[in-house]
């Protein structure tokens, strides 16, 4: 049975009525997302954190298999106090930013190199779709067999998932410019160096940082797992040694370290994003 408004006519007729009302009235009509919302990236973690916490004070939550937020605030205490989270803290650090600007830094190279180039795609891109289909972590063991286990393993690791999503955005980006600013920048005799400045670079920039984005978290996934992998350092090799002994507060206590690292690192691009490119209108502004 077909539902029928009150005043008679059908729900889309009713809306599209209301729509012809306001644009007769001189109303704007306001599409998209709507407004912004204050600290609203922050709602869905804030409820999953109040979730957390009823459900342990009601004992709905097992706190073997999950530890209550304030038995975790008391981890995070000791850790400090020992002085554990800060030094794993700090080799974790050291190994994320070196993998991520040598991974940045080599993906936007072979981007520009393969988008400006055919001779330069023909020879990168087929190696890095190959590596595309090929899970990061699925080398792990190969690249143990060259480098062996210690830090230049690990930094390799993330290295090689960093390139992938920082290539596969810049070039797209790079093709994707309207071929009308190349012909207006042959007409205007630009050299090969004013081209790629005044339009390559700014016109792949979105993409890039949509592939920074990406990178950024691929970066402490490979993390993860190279610090359980012989590690004798690093938030993982604290997790996994929580794991040995138990300690539920610990494991989690470095997964909210994780967490807090991705979501802060995920910020800083978006803050640098609206800051780089404030001359775009788009539905997130």
């Amino acid at each position: 049975m077909t539902l029928i408004a009150t005043d008679g006519f059908k729900p889309q007729q009713a809306a599209a009525a209301n729509l012809q009302n306001r644009r007769r009235s001189g109303a704007r009509v306001r599409l998209g997302p709507g407004p912004a919302i204050p600290f609203g990236l922050q709602i869905g973690s804030l409820a999953l954190l109040v979730l957390w916490t009823l459900g342990s004070a009601l004992g709905l939550i097992d706190p073997r298999i999950l530890s209550a937020p304030w038995t975790v605030l008391d981890a995070f205490r000791q850790l400090i106090a020992d002085g554990r989270l800060q030094d794993h803290f700090g080799v974790s650090a050291y190994r994320a930013v070196t993998g991520l600007v040598i991974g940045v830094a080599i993906g936007t190279v072979l981007a520009i190199i393969a988008g400006l180039s055919r001779i330069g795609e023909a020879l990168i891109d087929g190696p890095i779709q190959i590596k595309r289909a090929v899970p990061t972590l699925a080398l792990i063991p190969l690249l143990m067999l060259w480098f062996g286990i210690g830090e230049e393993m690990k930094i390799i690791t993330i290295v090689l998932a960093v390139i992938v999503p920082i290539y596969i955005h810049t070039h797209n980006a790079l093709r994707g410019i309207d071929n009308r600013y190349v012909e207006l920048s042959e007409t205007l005799n630009l050299s090969r160096w004013a081209f790629i400045r005044e339009v390559v670079l700014p016109g792949a920039m979105p993409g890039f940082l949509l592939g920074l984005r990406f990178a950024v978290t691929l970066c402490w996934v490979s993390l993860v797992v190279v610090e359980q992998i012989n590690a004798t350092s690093g938030l993982g090799y604290m997790i996994n040694l929580a794991r040995t002994y138990g300690q539920t507060e610990i494991i989690i206590a470095g997964i909210v370290v994780y967490a807090v690292l991705g979501l802060a690192s995920d910020a800083a691009v978006r803050f640098i994003e609206r800051r780089t490119l404030s001359w775009r209108r788009t539905l997130s502004q």
